[in-house]
């Protein structure tokens, strides 16, 4: 063995060995970009119970709770606790020693607080309509995969007549149509009727083959199909509001069907997901992984094999999700709330979107709102943008 020989020994096992480690590295990325992408689409089970609840005092109407960061958040909020076989509401914050926070405990729903250890914070607050409204109806929005429930709560314009406006509420990803609720107030208020409506795959609303989310690349069309039946029961025009990806769904129905945009007079947005590849990117850096695998995971959805991936019926086109590329189709008047520190959906999007159509876009910028939670930190506020803007429509 000639000396050159012998010297390329030692140094192609390093490099061999350096090649099986960085195979190893890109197959582990790999792997969790695909784990990721799954986990997006994928309708979640209820959340666990992450706040500990310390002490409960029925008769001065207190509770202590310890646990996330949630458990300090100013404002009105639910609280389910024991796997969700109970629900109380809470409300201002009393006293935070840094670990123990003490806050008014408004009421018990239903099941047994003081005898409960565990719980988890809910920014729904409302768990129906009874709760917003004296009248409402129980319905069903045809939609392509089958009827849809949903609440009608009719409002009355400035004669006492059934109001012909009406705002289609769209709660957003892992939430039910209960988000929406607290819309229908300031809705009334205005003079506007409400529709708060479920879509596919939402625990509510029939499922999709896949049974899979399609960031609003496929929700869509059960938005267009509740206008269509708010056309049929007579309204006149229309505003769509949403929540997080209910905010995608309402962007997506307006840029997509015709039949949308015929009779809208407007857009509502809280706390939307106007750029998923951001969004993902944000996700991945609150985990702790590397900035690249957002993009990675974007990839994944949008791959021809996403489906084979993630489970999806069909890859997520997300370039066509991106409302800011063609903002420049939108043509009605939109309001648009979001949190700076908003920990599940950046601000950035919303910025964005503001930024390149201020001539139909009013921002309205929240602090220490978390994500979807405008109305319970600041419900004075919140309440009366949206009436406002809607009598002024």
């Amino acid at each position: 063995m000639s000396r050159l020989e012998r010297a390329v020994g030692p140094v192609g096992a390093v490099l061999g060995g350096i090649a099986v480690v960085g195979f190893a590295f890109l197959a582990a990325a790999a792997a969790t970009a695909v784990v990721f992408a799954r986990r997006v689409v994928t309708p979640e089970p209820p959340r666990e119970d992450d706040v500990r609840i310390e002490r409960v005092d029925l008769v001065a109407g207190e509770v202590v709770l310890s646990g996330t960061d949630e458990i300090r958040m100013p404002g009105r909020y639910g609280l389910w606790f024991e796997r969700d076989s109970g629900y109380a509401r809470i409300g201002d914050v009393l006293d935070d020693d840094g670990h123990r926070v003490r806050r008014v405990l408004e009421g018990v729903d239903f099941g047994r607080l003081e005898r409960a250890h565990r719980g988890r914070i809910s920014g729904w607050f409302h768990l129906g309509p009874w709760e917003v409204a004296g009248d409402y109806e129980n319905v069903a929005v045809p939609t392509p995969l089958g009827p849809a429930p949903a609440w009608f709560v009719p409002g009355a314009d400035a004669s006492g007549s059934p109001s012909a406006d009406w705002v289609i509420g769209v709660h957003g990803r892992g939430a039910r149509r209960a988000e929406a609720l607290r819309a229908v107030a300031p809705a009334r208020d205005a003079g506007w009727s409400s529709l708060v409506v479920s879509y596919r795959n939402d625990g509510d609303a029939p499922h999709s083959e896949d049974r899979r989310y399609g960031l609003g690349g496929t929700e869509w069309e059960d938005v267009v199909a509740a206008v269509r039946f708010a056309r049929e029961r007579g309204a006149r025009r229309i505003v769509l509001m949403g929540w997080s990806m209910g905010g995608a769904i309402v962007l997506q129905a307006v840029l997509r069907a015709a039949e949308v945009r015929e009779r809208l007079a407007g857009v509502i947005l809280e706390s939307p997901a106007v750029d998923w590849p951001d969004i993902l990117r944000f996700q991945g850096r609150a985990l702790g992984l590397p900035a690249e695998l957002g993009g990675a995971v974007a990839r994944v959805l949008s791959a021809p094999i996403a489906g084979s991936l993630t489970g999806l019926a069909a890859p997520i086109d997300l370039e066509s999700l991106d409302a800011v590329a063609r903002a420049d189709e939108l043509e009605v008047p939109i309001l648009l709330m979001h949190s700076e520190d908003d920990g599940f959906v950046p601000i950035d999007g919303s910025r964005r979107l503001a930024e390149v159509r201020p001539d139909l876009v009013r921002f309205e910028v929240f602090e220490r709102a978390s994500h979807t939670k405008q109305w319970n930190q600041d419900p004075e506020r919140w309440t009366r943008l949206i009436r406002d803007w809607l009598a002024e429509r």
